[in-house]
């Protein structure tokens, strides 16, 4: 089905009559590596206290060997290849109409559950940034699906993103494509601009199940500040998640008058607190050749096997990155870290392992592009992640090209 709604929206791009292909923009991204990683590290599946019934941890994924764009057990983001249609409409006195429908498309075996004999069947079309709205000398405004302003306040900043050391996958900033958004971003004053956008509930959750409790127009916020003016960039943004995101039903209709008198209930899912974050962006972009970006993002109360399989209250994240470009070339490298706070009340019988997963993580890459084009370049990258938790690190290389249309 996924498919033949791609291809019946391609063809129309296609076929429009020649005055609505001037405000018809057909637009992709292709991205390929080739990878190679040596994971050892935390899986998805949960490992049970057979006494309290608590999950104490989760099975390590161990894995040495190729792959192809981040798939399978490969870590580090996916390419997020990608084709869409956007456009606009001039209604006049300064107003217009704009739409963008955007789709993601796997074009390798990329799922982590993996069927690499199935030629294509188990892979599926996903649906990215997609909204309609309108714009004028006062902003713009549009109702879809869309890049949170917290995701997008530090995108510029990021020299890998998409690859294997993108900053998601190595110092694990949390980055959020909304559903169900309202989203406003105001003109550029003096290169100074504002954003902010709200996450309407609709009984929908961040966990694939349904909550009849998540029904406000504001069940997750974004806000983010961001100056843009030459080489100088600057932002600053928050973000908020409603703990009414992370249940189903029945464990918040229970959680939250029972849990103060059955513990078990929190254990079976209950979450207490909002998700928050907040993260600060600094940049000196292309200045000379050169480019040097920092990123510091602090995360509080992650809720339990969902954002975060161990189970921190906190996550303190930074990340540098500097690049030099020549000719057609750039050299790069990064270098970030991770801090846990440990959420203790949940590991009060397990207090070896409460210990052995609070502590730092680091990452660090260096890379290089040469660009064959505005829109083709290739890539060579190396990059690590060292934890202090046991069974926990992966290191990999990968060599890849991305073609822009």
């Amino acid at each position: 089905m996924n498919k033949k709604l791609l291809t019946l929206a391609v063809a129309a791009a296609m076929v429009a009559p020649t005055a609505a292909m001037a405000e018809a923009i057909l637009y992709g991204k292709l991205h390929m590596s080739i990878d190679w990683a040596d994971v050892e590290g935390y899986g998805t599946k949960p490992v049970v206290d057979p006494v309290g019934g608590q999950i104490i941890g989760y099975a390590p994924k161990n894995y040495q060997g190729w792959g192809l764009n981040g798939g399978g057990a490969i870590p580090g983001a996916l390419r997020a290849n990608r084709i869409g249609v956007k456009g606009s409409e001039d209604l006049g006195n300064g107003l217009k109409a704009i739409y963008q429908v955007e789709f993601g498309i796997q074009m390798t075996e990329e799922s982590t559950a993996g069927n690499v004999a199935s030629g294509g069947n188990a892979e599926h079309v996903t649906m990215r940034n997609t909204f309609a709205g309108l714009a004028g000398g006062w902003g713009t405004f549009v109702v879809g699906r869309n890049d949170t302003p917290y995701k997008t306040s530090t995108a510029k900043l990021d020299l890998f993103t998409d690859t294997m050391a993108d900053y998601n996958g190595t110092v694990g900033f949390d980055d959020i494509r909304a559903d169900n958004a309202v989203a406003y971003v105001s003109p550029s004053m003096s290169g100074f601009q504002l954003a902010a956008a709200v996450h309407a509930g609709g009984a929908s959750t961040a966990i694939s199940e349904e909550n009849i409790n998540s029904d406000s127009i504001a069940e997750a916020y974004s806000l983010a500040g961001i100056y843009s003016n030459g080489p100088f960039y600057a932002s600053l943004a928050y973000e908020s998640l409603s703990n009414e995101l992370f249940m189903n039903s029945l464990t918040s209709q229970l959680g939250s008058t029972l849990s103060q008198t059955f513990p078990w209930v929190r254990r079976a899912g209950y979450v207490g607190d909002d998700y928050t974050k907040w993260r600060l962006g600094l940049g000196l972009m292309d200045w000379n050749g050169f480019t040097l970006t920092g990123i510091y993002e602090e995360q509080s109360n992650l809720p339990e096997g969902q954002i975060n399989p161990l189970a921190n209250d906190k996550l303190n994240l930074w990340q540098i990155q500097a690049g030099y470009a020549f000719a057609n070339n750039m050299v790069k490298a990064m270098y970030g870290s991770g801090n846990r706070d440990g959420r203790v009340d949940e590991f009060n019988s397990v207090n070896e392992f409460k210990d052995s997963i609070e502590g730092d993580y680091y990452t660090w890459a260096i890379a290089f592009d040469h660009n064959f084009s505005k829109r083709t370049k290739a890539y060579v990258l190396y990059t690590q992640v060292d934890d202090d938790a046991p069974q926990a690190g992966w290191d990999g290389f990968s060599v890849g090209m991305i073609h822009d249309f």
